[in-house]
């Protein structure tokens, strides 16, 4: 049964750092695209980063260019999400998520509509 388990959430103040985990387990991760998405109060769940299969190939949202690094130890289950500098607007619900209906592929979907697995997320609060 596919799981995905998020970590590493948490309170900073504005400027500072997190690093989210998200654990894979019950299919063949390093077959998948995986993504990174957010969901702030009021606001739709949006993208803000995804990696294909293999880690070649990543996408990143403008507003996090720059600032966040996406990237998946295959050998572990694991993706990765370093967020630094970061702002109060980057306060939401984050969330890992997996397309399994396109595998090994570097061309990765963007949009949350497009991943079929998700996890039950990890809250960032960042302070000003």
């Amino acid at each position: 049964q596919e799981r995905l388990v998020e970590s590493g959430g948490g309170s900073v103040q504005a400027g500072g750092s997190l690093r989210l985990s998200c654990a894979a387990s019950g299919f063949s991760f390093n077959r998948y695209c995986m993504g990174w998405f957010r969901q702030g109060p009021g606001k739709e769940r949006e993208g803000v980063a995804v990696i294909s299969f293999d880690g070649v190939t990543t996408y990143y949202d403008d507003s996090v260019k720059g600032r966040f690094t996406i990237s998946r130890d295959n050998a572990k289950s694991t993706l990765f999400l370093v967020m630094n500098n970061l702002k109060p607007g980057d306060t939401a619900e984050y969330y890992c998520a997996t397309d399994r209906l396109r595998p090994f592929t570097n061309r990765c979907k963007t949009g949350a509509s497009d991943y079929t697995g998700w996890g039950q997320g990890t809250q960032v609060t960042v302070s000003s």
